[in-house]
């Protein structure tokens, strides 16, 4: 290997790392505060990435569809249990949230973007992808929220599943590659860095700013930050668990299209890649001991850059390399009792 191949497959590790990273903050986010292991995180990339195809194509975009099906199943659901139980539990915050998504729903498949600028498609993507995470907790997550973990871990998978199947009929089994956001290149001395990799390190370190802005200095931030330490003291504090989940869910969808977008230009993307996707990133949250964002982002980047590695060397095994490294880090966690924190009793 010379220097060049080198810095390519440094450059191309770095790019995938990085939306590893984002997957791994997102799932460490959700687990942190609800203790759901989201495998499907995945798939809001993989809704992320096609939406940008279909918008940049002028389609009416299959997430579309499946917002507007969200929508109706969780205002069905959460009026049913209002009349069950008489109480209207934060029932006119998800009314609402599910008007707009059928609103946000229906303009995009009656109004394809054909042709607008590339920060129009962004927003139509986001404003697509990002309603679907509070509405799939709504749906899915809430009543069996004071669950065991290995439970709620369950119910992950079967919504993986469950959108990995839908998803199948929407785009089809082809795979999707956007068109470039940016395009060139930057010479630095002797190196030659593609503009699409500053973009995306940009991106990076802008969105994570927005994140540690958000938890420091807002009041949902702050809830979010005291669910995550101990969920009964905060719902005795009068920490809503609902809407918490609601919006650690939020931000994680936020993220996942996000990523989908930043990933989409680089690799043909199809229907059923969330779960390996979503493998990566759990990675990195093991190497952050589920417990710290700036380490789960800089163990999701130490996998990219091994994944990109192993594809030059010992290319029908990268994957077998990069889930290899859980087997180090799950013995040094067993053996320094890192993980042991111990599971809070729900009654």
């Amino acid at each position: 290997m010379n220097p060049t191949i080198a810095l390519l497959l440094a450059q191309d590790g770095i790019t995938n790392g990085i939306a590893f990273a984002l997957l791994a903050v997102a799932m460490l986010l959700v687990f942190l505060v609800t203790r759901i292991l989201f495998v499907a995180q995945g798939e809001f990339v993989v809704l992320g990435a096609i939406t940008t195809v279909q918008v940049q194509r002028g389609e009416v975009a299959g997430a579309a569809w499946l917002l507007i099906s969200l929508a109706i199943l969780c205002i069905l659901l959460s009026t049913m249990q209002v009349v069950r139980e008489r109480k209207a539990r934060n029932w006119y915050l998800q009314s609402g949230i599910c008007i707009l998504s059928l609103g946000i729903g229906w303009y995009a498949t009656s109004h394809p973007p054909a042709g607008n600028a590339a920060w129009v498609q962004i927003a139509s993507v986001l404003s697509l992808v990002t309603p679907m995470g509070p509405l799939l907790y709504w749906t899915a997550f809430r009543n069996i929220s004071r669950s065991s973990i290995l439970t709620l871990l369950f119910a992950a998978m079967c919504a993986h599943y469950i959108l990995q199947g839908l998803m199948l009929p929407l785009f089809g089994p082809e795979g999707f590659r956007a068109l470039p956001l940016v395009h060139g290149r930057i010479d630095i001395g002797g190196a030659r860095l593609s503009a699409q990799l500053i973009f995306i390190f940009c991106t990076f370190l802008v969105l994570t700013t927005g994140l540690w802005l958000f938890f420091r200095y807002t009041l949902s931030g702050k809830a979010l930050r005291a669910i995550s330490v101990n969920r009964i003291g905060a719902r005795l504090v009068g920490i809503s668990s609902d809407i918490s989940g609601a919006t650690a869910f939020g931000l994680a969808s936020f993220i996942g299209a996000i990523s989908g977008i930043l990933i989409a230009p680089l690799s043909n993307i199809y229907y059923d890649s969330g779960f390996l996707l979503a493998l990566k990133g759990f990675v990195g949250c093991v190497v952050g001991g589920l417990a710290s964002f700036p380490l789960a982002a800089l163990g999701a980047i130490l996998t990219g850059l091994l994944d990109s590695f192993s594809s030059f060397y010992a290319s029908a095994f990268r994957d077998s390399i990069v889930f290899a490294l859980l087997v180090p880090i799950l013995l040094y966690m067993s053996v320094t009792n890192i993980s042991g924190r111990g599971e809070e009793t729900e009654k």
